[in-house]
């Protein structure tokens, strides 16, 4: 049979395995084999919108975009293989980690989604790193849910239920109420021991709020805590023809636990292990570093996460990456259009960031902030994009390419360096993945500046969260007795691959590090234009 026939006959006799992620740009799709490739996928292209002061995306944008996207897959298979798509293996459901989802007994939202985003929770996420010494970021569902307390906000005594996009879009599919560890972890702290919240912490909250005589208790409230490779329900025939609105998709599908986009970056990445991590870098920039004990101290910088299997985690989160680096290629584009040339913006891109490596080590004096919202890593509750220069910068299109792309890494490498400086951890290997490693050797070259580390890509790496999230469904559905998901994504999925390395070059670090100075030094100039700018 040829390749297009065996992938015919895994469809029909329903192996295939389906991942879907809900990214902050895009919702994906994508179908594996049962040696997980990539064989269809479909998108669907949204956006947050600020809707009274909160970053949120509506329950129809949810439900418009997943359905297109599956729609999209499904007609990718047919279109490739003559086939119509009724029996899938499993089917896994990520999407950006932390934010506030709160329902009622009936299952109505009780305030609009808000998304990890916000940076509204300040007084919360202090509050309770201070009384569990154990640091809350202001994204995490707890924070959320403290500061709709603080505020005295109505709804909070009717939730029956709080959960992350994935587990809602996972609720509503199958009818249970679980969420995957590593997501959960950015709901509420996780035990390491028992792999479940946190329970001195738990009682700690329940406490604080007794006054309040609210008719719940938090667990009651939380999602069940489930692990990769355990079954997390079914797809029930209204799950189907949710996702599904031909109609041809059939009931029964299990399903594993749903997980935030971390987590799927990691298992992308063959980055479980101790030792080992990634950073994911596009609308936002995080890093996730496996480690090999707790922190010796609480850094509100970093938030302690686990990997979909359960192990310990050191996460540097920050909210902008390339959201203004992508705008700044925009304006070269209208430029180009505006002489009446037709532009490749794959060329463009590539062209643009090769042009960063010409540049001076140290961006030659530029600074740039491409903050479209506030960081909480440096301490900015506001974002403005800004470009400044002094009269003495070199300002060339080479120093201002590279000054973009540094300050994309520029709050990661802020958070990073409490990790790699202060508590000394260990990494044996760094993957990169996302849009900031398309164009070949760029991103990776300055993040192996930022961070005085090699950096390794793998070519599957452009796969993205989607494709990490059908392994993990694949691991569920495949895994041997005793198989870890390490050895399972090691040995089963990237045979040995560890992708195209790329060592730190000395002058880069030593610029990079200047430049960084240069970052740190003006971000009080960010904060004054966030507060004084309208």
């Amino acid at each position: 049979m040829s390749s297009n026939e065996q992938i015919k006959a895994v469809i029909e006799s329903g192996k295939a395995v389906l991942g879907l992620e809900f990214g902050s740009t895009r919702i994906k799709a994508v179908l594996i084999d049962e040696d997980h490739n990539p064989i269809a996928s479909g998108d669907h292209e949204w956006e947050n919108r600020l809707d009274n002061g909160i970053w949120t995306y509506t329950l129809d944008d949810i439900w418009t975009g997943l359905r297109d996207s599956y729609r999209k897959m499904t007609e990718d298979v047919n279109a490739k293989y003559g086939v119509k798509l009724t029996k899938i293996g499993a089917i896994g459901f990520s999407a950006m980690m932390h934010g506030y989802m709160a329902f009622d007994k009936e299952g109505n939202l009780l305030v609009p989604f808000r998304t990890w985003r916000n940076n509204t929770t300040g007084p919360a996420a202090e509050a309770l790193t201070e009384l569990f010494q154990y640091n809350i970021p202001e994204r995490w569902s707890i924070a959320h849910l403290y500061q709709a307390i603080l505020n005295g906000e109505e709804h909070v005594r009717d939730i029956d239920y709080i959960t992350t996009l994935a587990g809602y879009i996972h609720w509503q599919l199958t009818g249970e109420k679980v969420l995957g560890v590593g997501d959960a972890s950015g709901m509420f702290p996780i035990d390491m021991e028992t792999g479940n919240y946190d329970a001195a912490m738990v009682q700690k909250f329940d406490e604080l709020i007794a006054d309040k005589k609210f008719p719940w208790t938090l667990t009651e409230i939380l999602p069940v805590v489930k692990t990769a490779g355990e079954e997390a329900g079914t797809l029930t025939a209204e799950g189907a023809k949710l996702l599904d609105e031909s109609g041809a998709l059939e009931a029964g599908v299990p399903l594993c636990p749903p997980e935030g986009d971390a987590g799927t970056g990691m298992a992308a990445t063959n980055s479980v292990a101790r030792r080992t991590g990634n950073v994911s870098a596009g609308t936002s920039i995080f890093a996730m570093i496996v480690l090999e004990h707790a922190l010796q101290k609480v850094h509100k910088e970093i938030d302690m996460v686990t990997t979909p299997d359960g192990s310990l985690v050191g996460m540097v989160h920050a909210n902008n990456c390339t959201s203004d680096l992508n705008a700044w290629v925009g304006i070269f584009r209208e430029f180009a259009e505006s002489f009446g040339i037709d532009v490749d913006m794959n060329k463009l891109f590539g062209t643009l960031y090769n042009k960063a490596l010409e540049g001076d080590v140290d961006c030659g004096g530029l600074l740039s902030y491409g903050y479209l919202s506030g960081e909480n890593i440096t301490g900015v509750e506001e974002g403005r994009p800004m470009f400044v220069r002094t009269p003495k910068s070199n300002f060339n299109l080479a120093n201002f390419m590279r000054a973009n792309l540094s300050t994309a890494l520029g709050a990661l490498k802020v958070g990073m360096d409490i990790l790699l400086k202060e508590e000394n951890v260990a990494i044996d290997t760094i993957m990169g993945h996302g849009g900031l490693f398309k164009t070949k050797g760029v991103g990776q070259k300055l993040l192996a500046a930022a961070i005085d580390t090699p950096v390794s890509v793998m070519k599957t790496a452009g796969e993205g969260g989607p494709w990490g999230m059908a392994l993990l469904a694949s691991y569920m559905l495949h895994k041997a007795e005793g198989e870890s998901l390490g050895d399972f994504l090691g040995n089963r999925v990237f045979h040995g691959d560890t992708g195209e390395s790329m060592s730190p070059d000395a002058e880069d670090v030593k610029g990079f590090e200047t430049f960084i100075e240069r970052y740190k030094a003006g971000i009080e100039i960010e904060k004054a234009a966030g507060v004084h700018l309208n």
